[in-house]
């Protein structure tokens, strides 16, 4: 299995607008959202992932087919904080799903920005928690928090690890 985890140009740009349209769907479920006249959802807009410093967009491939992606901000969604990567929003595919795929990926993507990371999770979403636990506890080897958030900053689980301590063992 040949996972690769590229930096998406503005030419991918609606590659990734469309696959959020999926994963607009695939959250629908535990959210509530509905499609709008049209039949369709609507994301919100990702420009600033390939406009605006500190945002990065990427496409995940696997043996060459695309499968998903992952937006990534150079600060905390909780504080503002600079130098705290935020997993801003990750996506697997269904069919890809539980092979590795995304495993693979956020583990690259954690060593392409080393340092301090958050990753938040939807109090309802149980199944992505349990991924985001288990890829971070494997990757951190253990040394990791897991707080709960019921605020304006957020609902739900947030794991905060750092990439660098975890590397040099605590």
């Amino acid at each position: 299995m040949n996972v690769e985890v590229s930096a998406a140009g503005a030419e991918d740009r609606a590659r990734i607008e469309a696959l959020y349209e999926y994963y607009v769907y695939d959250f629908s479920e535990i959210v509530g959202l509905e499609v709008g006249e049209d039949g369709r959802f609507h994301a919100p807009s990702i420009a600033e992932f390939f406009e605006a410093p500190g945002h990065h967009a990427f496409l995940f491939r696997l043996d060459g087919v695309i499968v998903g992606f992952a937006l990534v901000v150079e600060a905390s969604r909780l504080t503002g904080e600079r130098g705290v990567r935020d997993m801003a929003e990750f996506f697997v595919l269904r069919r890809h799903r539980r092979g590795g795929v995304g495993e693979r990926a956020a583990r690259e993507l954690f060593d392409r920005f080393p340092g301090r990371w958050e990753v938040r999770e939807k109090a309802a979403n149980v199944g992505a928690t349990a991924f985001w636990r288990r890829v971070i506890d494997r990757h951190t080897a253990g040394h990791y928090e897991q707080i709960e958030l019921d605020d304006e900053r957020w609902r739900g689980p947030v794991q905060r690890f750092d990439t660098l301590r975890s590397a040099r063992g605590g």
